[in-house]
């Protein structure tokens, strides 16, 4: 671990990589200052953009000996509405608004719609939501070649915005032609984490899943309320998940936004999944160098729900002030987590252990830390399922995610509490004690004559299995 990039926190800061942060020398200030997983997002720039900064993230970590985590964030499938002969119209209250399959540029009383699969799915009685929720629609009249809609509410609408259909679910997979194209490229390039947009059933986790293989962690987006009635299975299949509120708040009532983030939350601490929360965290930043108070108390709120990470999307892609987003940031999550209160909280939300000799010896590490005031946790393991579940208990002590493979430690970069550093291969118990008491001292965790508690799988190189724990005193 270089020195001086100790993390003063548990949760982590995931930040979107745009035109004001993909430079080297600002990329390495973003993770100095405290990000800890780069986002990409595939909605914008080209393969070879993402690629140039897919080497500079890379340059970044080997000058700073610390792995980074990379979340390719698909597009999914975008539902948008056609042109307009004047780039725009007004839409009045009342009027009549059909949507058809015509290519043709549209006027105040038609547009191209070019999903039939809406037409077949939004019968009379449904509501289009465009631009946002700022237009709103409601269907009269259902054909195979077009939708008679009302407005309901009006304003301008330009070329291509956006069309949501909330309750509905639509026949369409997961993945485009795009989206697949994408996908390879991320896996070649070896991030790490594939965020998969607009997840509606656990079919299309499962369609991921079939792609990606263990190359990398599936992060599902959860922004459509149809992947809520079938959350647990969408996280049992999903390696982590995302609270993507921007589309949740325009599908659902504002008002419950706020209560699924909690419920979302605590679904993730059951089935042992990260989970990131994310959109508009600290979006006056974008143009202003400090937040509102209300956005500090959102970041706040998000460590109190017990959040796994925290993200950025246009603060650090396209803002005047990445860099001091990434700090406030920092500074919020990290004064949150000093508070009794949120320590209090966080102990209430350790989920009860499954009955598995693994998440036993995990439960019993924490304890264990705990009694005896250990420095820290050394987690050792291949596939950082170990160091995954040991978080789940969201100890007092920091964590120690010590793995052979650069692989797992970038993934374990969105995980709550674990620092993650890559080790020796080792054979027996004795070796991995000696080797966590080593990194524990090497990277500051621990000094001389500390104790600290190590857990592992025995017997060493197969994954699974945690079923030993050790108190050490670090010499």
């Amino acid at each position: 671990m270089a020195e001086g990039i100790r993390r003063r926190r548990r949760v982590k800061i995931v930040a979107t990589i745009g035109p004001a942060s993909s430079s080297l020398e600002r990329l390495e200030e973003l993770f100095r200052t405290g990000a800890d997983v780069f986002r990409l997002n595939f909605s914008h720039g080209t393969q070879e953009d993402h690629a140039a900064v897919v080497e500079r993230i890379r340059r970044v970590e080997r000058r700073t000996g610390r792995p980074i985590g990379i979340l390719a964030d698909l597009q999914g499938p975008k539902l948008r509405v056609g042109r307009f002969a004047g780039g725009s119209v007004v839409l009045q209250w009342g009027r009549t608004l059909r949507l058809d399959l015509q290519a043709t540029p549209g006027d105040s009383g038609r547009v191209q719609l070019p999903h039939p699969e809406i037409m077949a799915a939004a019968g009379p009685g449904s509501v289009l939501l465009l631009d946002d929720g700022k237009v709103r629609l409601e269907v009269t009249r259902q054909t195979a070649e077009y939708l008679e809609t009302r407005v309901i509410v009006g304003g301008r609408l330009s070329d291509h915005k956006g069309v949501n259909l909330p309750g509905l679910v639509l026949p369409i997979p997961a993945l485009t032609t795009k989206d697949r194209s994408d996908l390879t490229f991320a896996l070649e390039h070896g991030c790490d984490y594939i965020g998969l947009s607009f997840v509606q059933r656990p079919e299309d986790v499962a369609e991921a899943r079939e792609l990606v293989g263990d190359r990398a962690f599936i992060l599902s987006k959860i922004e459509k309320p149809g992947a809520l009635q079938s959350i647990d299975e969408v996280m049992r299949l999903s390696d982590a998940i995302m609270v993507a509120r921007g589309d949740l708040g325009v599908e659902m009532p504002a008002e419950e936004v706020p209560l699924i983030q909690k419920r979302l939350i605590r679904a993730a601490h059951r089935h042992g999944r990260p989970v990131v929360v994310a959109t508009q965290m600290m979006e006056s930043m974008i143009e202003n160098p400090t937040p509102t108070r209300a956005e500090a108390s959102d970041v706040a709120t998000a460590v109190f729900d017990g959040a796994d990470a925290v993200m950025l999307s246009a603060e650090s892609a396209t803002g005047k002030y990445p860099v001091e987003t990434v700090r406030m940031m920092d500074r919020i999550i990290a004064r949150t987590e000093e508070d009794d209160e949120a320590r209090a909280t966080r102990r209430t939300q350790r989920p009860n252990p499954e009955k598995s000799s693994a998440d036993a010896i995990c439960a019993a590490a924490g304890q264990v830390a705990g009694i005896i005031d250990a420095k820290a946790i050394a987690a050792f393991s291949l596939s950082g399922a170990t160091a995954m579940r040991i978080a789940r208990e969201r100890p007092d002590v920091p964590i120690l995610g010590l793995t052979p493979s650069m692989e797992t430690a970038r993934r374990l970069a969105l995980v709550w509490g674990v620092h993650a550093l890559t080790s020796e291969v080792t054979h027996t118990m004795t070796e991995t004690v000696a080797q966590a008491a080593a990194l524990a001292l090497k990277s500051g965790f621990a000094k001389r004559r500390d104790e600290i508690v190590v857990i592992a799988g025995v017997p060493f190189g197969r994954s699974g299995g945690t079923n030993s724990l050790r108190v050490a005193q670090v010499t």
